[in-house]
């Protein structure tokens, strides 16, 4: 029997949507018929864009998620508008270089910003999310995550490591925790992925530096992790609940 994904009717809020990743998962959701929040914080003209086509009713929304007030009040937006949430993708991420020898402040500084809008962010939404899903009788959380939660990253990204690290902590919690109220959680952990993001990183060591560790021809691109979120909020994979899956061309398997 073929498989035909329509996710009409259903409404997801994807973070850091207005670009990179977060951008062509929004795109391939919308395509596949679902109602989206957008969410964006710097980039409104890349938000604006996924409404120019067929869009299912879909909107924009602004928060800055390093603030845990921001990023409350943008959920209660959603749910104001929408009345409804089935799917959350937690997405929103910085990637921000700090060298360990760098000043003490300031290093402390990256750090928590990184952990506030990595994790605290991905951590307010999900629990705000399951209470509404505990009652609606249901729902799904995506997050995405990232290699270096489970082989780390170099020196002047722990913070980003660490974040990640407690996203898929907290993924697997979830998971466990409230599948019985109908909840299932699952985490994508790409590599390298060729985004406005990682561009700076990629251009300082060069893009030869990222393909040697990969063990494919090319990099990795947005477009090679937008179905696979599609694919999870369809509801085919939700016995894979508590499941991380790796996209990062063999750089790193388990």
């Amino acid at each position: 029997m073929a498989i035909t994904i329509n996710l009409s009717g259903i409404v997801i809020l994807v973070t850091g949507a207005s670009g990179g990743i977060g951008f062509e998962i929004a795109k391939h959701l919308i395509q596949s018929g679902a109602t989206l929040a957008i969410h964006y914080n710097n980039n409104k003209e890349g938000a604006l864009q996924l409404l120019s086509g067929e869009n299912n009713g879909s909107e924009i929304f602004y928060a800055d998620l390093s603030s845990s007030e921001q990023t409350i009040a943008m959920f209660n937006k959603v749910m104001s508008h929408f009345g409804k949430l089935d799917c959350l993708v937690n997405n929103a991420g910085v990637f921000i270089k700090s060298e360990l020898t760098s000043d003490l402040n300031k290093w402390i500084s990256d750090w928590e910003f990184t952990q506030n809008v990595n994790l605290k962010s991905a951590a307010i939404l999900s629990k705000m999310a399951i209470e509404h899903f505990i009652v609606q009788g249901g729902g799904r959380i995506i997050h995405i995550a990232s290699r270096a939660a489970y082989r780390g990253d170099l020196a002047d990204y722990l913070a980003y490591a660490a974040s990640k690290g407690g996203m898929i902590a907290l993924h697997k919690s979830i998971a466990r925790s409230f599948g019985k109220d109908n909840i299932k959680s699952f985490a994508i952990a790409p590599g390298f992925v060729k985004t406005p993001m990682a561009e700076p990183f990629i251009n300082e060591v060069g893009e030869d530096f990222v393909l040697n560790e990969i063990a494919l021809n090319q990099l990795t691109t947005t477009n090679d992790i937008a179905p696979t979120v599609v694919f999870l909020a369809s509801g085919y994979m939700d016995h894979a609940t508590g499941a991380t899956i790796d996209i990062n061309a063999a750089s790193y398997v388990r």
